[in-house]
């Protein structure tokens, strides 16, 4: 079960309607609302933005499969895929309950047919239902996957419920590490995949959000297993989206990090350097959708792990 390493191929969704969501804004902190830009212009660039990191994705070989957006219902974050849907090498299509309402509006059939069309899927198991429980588990936002050492991370929040999170862990075989995770103002951290990522080769962590010195230093030593090189940020830095990354691969298997500009930006020179011994770096600019959405590059990749028809 998810002995995959870097994915070759992603779920990218082209929004239809981005724009800033009132319902997810009081537990995402990262969202900053752009009053003085009319609707029409946000999502003229973000259009722009997302379209050039799909570009700059193909042309390192990694294969996306661009989905457009429906206009209706609206869908301000659909953008971000990766929070209701993951898929598995072993055919299972995974579906997630999601805190805000409007974004549960997000689950598409469309999209489950065209993966029914083109890759082998044996399974869908739809966790949704723990909705009416009001329990949340938001996909790959919500838990972050060492697959090399079969452990997940999920920092606690109203999106992260320990409870399903543990019991998902136990299905697939993996390992839980639950911690509480908190901003420079002391307010839980949304997402996981905001404060951490872990790839094959990199992880990137905001160690200094990570309640707790022994929990700290638990994740600290777990990241450093395997050889890989771990970076560890601050929180001006993971605020700028530095740990919002992803490893994947080219269809040739080099490894890239996919991030956006600005968390590209945030590093220092001697981190870039560690970095790039391991992986090249493909980086975007992605401002408006992060500044608006809350949320930044990896937030905008479902990872494809099924198998091609």
């Amino acid at each position: 079960m998810l002995t995959h390493s870097s994915s070759s191929t992603v779920l990218m969704v082209r929004p239809a309607n981005f724009g800033f969501n009132d319902e997810t804004a009081p537990s995402n902190h990262f969202q900053i609302s752009l009053a003085d830009k009319e609707v029409k212009e946000i999502q003229k660039i973000a259009l722009k933005e997302f379209d050039q990191f799909v570009k700059n994705l193909q042309s390192e070989g990694v294969t996306v499969v661009v989905i457009n957006d429906t206009a209706e219902p609206r869908k301000p974050d659909s953008v971000f895929p990766n929070n209701w849907i993951s898929t598995d090498t072993n055919g299972t299509v995974y579906l997630y309950p999601m805190e805000a309402p409007n974004r549960r509006l997000e689950r598409s059939d469309e999209i489950l047919k065209k993966l029914n069309s083109d890759f082998e899927v044996e399974n869908t198991i739809d966790l949704s239902p723990s909705e009416n429980k009001s329990r949340y588990l938001e996909g790959t936002g919500s838990m972050v996957f060492d697959h090399q050492n079969k452990v997940a991370y999920g920092a606690i929040s109203t999106r992260t419920d320990e409870k399903l999170f543990k019991s998902y862990c136990k299905s697939i075989g993996y390992s839980s590490f639950p911690f509480l995770a908190k901003d420079q103002n002391g307010l839980a951290i949304y997402h996981t995949n905001v404060m951490m990522s872990v790839g094959s080769d990199i992880a990137v962590v905001c160690t200094e959000s990570i309640a707790g010195k022994e929990k700290q230093q638990l994740v600290v030593e777990q990241l450093k297993k395997g050889g890989r090189t771990l970076i560890e940020i601050n929180f001006n830095q993971m605020n700028h989206f530095a740990a919002n990354v992803l490893q994947l691969q080219s269809k040739s298997e080099k490894q890239l990090l996919a991030m956006s500009s600005q968390a590209y930006e945030a590093y220092t020179p001697e981190q870039l350097h560690e970095i790039e011994k391991k992986v090249k770096i493909v980086h975007s600019p992605l401002t408006t959708i992060e500044t608006l959405g809350g949320g930044s590059a990896r937030c905008m990749i479902a990872e494809i792990f099924l198998t091609p028809k």
